[in-house]
């Protein structure tokens, strides 16, 4: 058996851009709240302040404690007191501040990213797993979010206690400093060399979270097909297999992170034990007060946790870099069928007409194989059209480039005369309802799905659809009538109940243009009965395309496209078709038991 454990995904652009300016490119969302960005800054750099001056406190109470004057002493305290009570307010403020942006940048990075996904064409989806860009939304902006929301007011308010700390460890010894500073080249060479090795595990363990969610969406949402062919077993190791991938590359980014962190503060901290030595004979000499050396030492322990905590950050910020790349990724993804920078309109009222003009495609997926080849068609307003042939024909290919859901690759697609290419998308397919071959029914009410086709519409306008489409009955028997939830994907209904409620959600769309894929396929005899009376009133005064396999449904239709190998053989009525004695003539002699039933 093939193996069939999904791969993470590689991107040769991802591996140039594995570093930090890539959370530059969260200032778009960040620069609306420059409020925010600068009330949190001030408190970061107030508290910080406020940090640096403590030791500066601590030192006169060091070198007074020995004092008669008890009055002096207790002003110092209470000033220590104090700073502290200022470094407590600021901090909170700080985190208050700091927490809001980060929550409410993310929260318009998620509805970005989905504005965008969701108006993507299918093409993009045959390229991206579903479950990777839920993994996207969902884990990558919780990483985005650590890191507005902590890590970098965490980072700045460590640099500034860097920097400040150092400035005033000169100013308290300069012969002391300048051993600090010797530490400092020997603890950036392992940030430097782990860091790098850290991106890189960073942006693996990501992937494999990525397709571990891919191939959990993949299975739990066709659960039923796993359980019914045994499968259980199998899906069970395969996302074990990539879950166990995923907890690997973490745990080697963990234990590369954890030498990184072990390497930095040891060499800080012994550093700070070997000045602290020799500060300790300087105060025997003479060289400097006990209160200098308290301080310097605060100084330093400042620094060297500032270095340690940024040692820890930088990790954190790679991954919330590596998380940035990916949503930007999505937010930036090329598609194949885009709106014209200035479309143009449909004339009022919209007909209906629609025509193939030589008209060529291949799917993306499949670029070898043509789906259309050269497909010349005109379909009149108000006429309906059934379109037939064996699968792979190109039937439903004809109902999603109607749609404009692709773009055929030579040719043209018009309606009412207009290219549908020239149009803004959402502007001609309000003026088309469809009916597709699979169903799709939300985790709503039935009242919801219905309303679906149009927003606007009343309760009454939603039962009376749903009586044409044979469906009033069954839903008014459900325990909650109309407001009974139907459950993920309608799984508290039947193939054929699910396909009523997608015909009344058409029906209740009232648009010029009917497209319907295979839209009784799953009706018994009876219910297709009376949702085929439905259609043929719904079609009255429309043009409707019909894509059907049973050729019972399609008999009625004012004309019958006959296709094979993505090309049109025959064109006619039934009756003639079935005279021709070809390609359609068989598929009616295969489903008439008499050869040539007629009603």
């Amino acid at each position: 058996m093939a193996d069939a454990t999904p791969k993470p995904a590689k991107n040769e652009e991802r591996e140039k851009s594995k570093k930090i300016g890539s959370l530059a490119a969260l200032w778009p969302f960040i620069a609306p709240y420059r409020f925010l960005v600068f009330a949190a800054l001030f408190a970061l750099t107030a508290t910080a302040c406020v940090s640096l001056v403590l030791p500066m406190a601590v030192r006169r109470v060091v070198d007074n404690f020995n004092t008669s004057d008890g009055a002096l002493l207790d002003l110092y305290f209470a000033a220590a007191l104090g700073i502290a009570g200022l470094l407590a307010l600021g901090t909170a403020l700080r985190y208050a501040l700091v927490t809001r942006l980060g929550e409410r940048v993310v929260a318009d990075i998620r509805k970005a990213v989905f504005a965008r996904v969701i108006g993507l064409s299918p093409s993009f989806f045959e390229r991206v797993m579903t479950g990777e860009v839920l993994s996207r939304i969902t884990t990558d902006t919780t990483l985005i979010l650590s890191v507005l929301g902590s890590s970098i007011s965490i980072a700045l308010r460590n640099v500034l206690l860097f920097v400040g700390g150092m400035m005033l460890m000169l100013f308290t010894s300069a012969k002391l400093t300048g051993m600090v500073l010797l530490i400092v080249p020997a603890v950036v060479v392992p940030i430097l060399v782990l860091g790098r090795k850290m991106r890189k595990l960073s942006r693996e363990n990501q992937d494999w979270i990525a397709a571990s969610s891919g191939n959990a969406s993949e299975a739990l949402l066709s659960v039923q097909t796993v359980q019914a062919f045994t499968h259980e077993e199998i899906s069970r190791n395969a996302f074990g297999e990539v879950t166990e991938k995923s907890f690997d590359a973490a745990r080697r980014r963990i234990w590369t992170r954890a030498q990184m962190t072990a390497i930095v503060i040891f060499l800080v901290f012994t550093g700070v034990v070997g000045v602290l030595w020799i500060g300790a004979t300087d105060v025997r000499n003479g060289s400097m007060s006990a209160g200098q050396l308290v301080q310097f030492v605060i100084y330093s322990v400042m620094v060297a946790g500032s270095v340690a905590a940024l040692s820890e950050i930088f990790g954190e910020l790679q991954r919330a870099a590596g998380a940035t790349e990916r949503l930007v990724e999505l937010l930036h993804a090329e598609d194949t069928v885009n709106d014209p920078a200035t479309p143009l309109a449909l004339p009022e009222p919209v007909r209906g007409e629609i025509t193939f003009e030589d008209v060529h495609f291949a799917y993306p997926s499949r670029p070898g194989v043509a789906a259309l080849d050269g497909v010349n068609l005109r379909i009149e307003p108000g006429e309906t059209v059934a379109v037939v042939g064996p699968s792979g024909a190109g039937k439903t290919t004809i109902i999603q480039l109607i749609q404009r859901f692709y773009d055929p690759d030579s040719g043209a697609i018009c309606l009412d005369g207009v290219r549908v290419d020239a149009l803004n998308r959402d502007a001609f397919r309000k003026h088309i309802a469809l009916v597709p071959q699979d169903p799709v029914i939300f985790a709503a009410s039935a009242r919801e799905n219905i309303r679906f086709g149009r927003p606007d519409a009343t309760d009454a306008e939603i039962e009376s659809a749903a009586k044409a489409a044979a469906a009033h009955e069954f839903i008014t028997a459900l325990p909650d009538g109309y407001d009974s939830w139907l459950g993920e994907r309608g799984v508290m209904l039947s193939g054929g109940q699910k396909q009523r409620i997608a015909i009344a959600r058409a029906i209740l769309r009232d648009a010029p243009v009917l497209l319907l894929d295979e839209a009784t396929s799953a009706l018994d005899a009876e219910s297709e009965r009376a949702v085929q009376r439905a259609v043929d009133e719904l079609s009255e005064g429309r043009t409707t395309v019909i894509v059907a396999h049973r050729l019972a449904t399609v008999k009625k239709a004012d004309r019958i496209i006959v296709m094979e190998q993505g090309r049109i053989v025959a064109t006619g009525a039934h009756d003639e078709l079935v005279s021709e004695d070809g390609l359609y003539a068989r598929l009616a002699r295969l489903q008439f038991t008499d050869g040539m039933a007629a009603e």
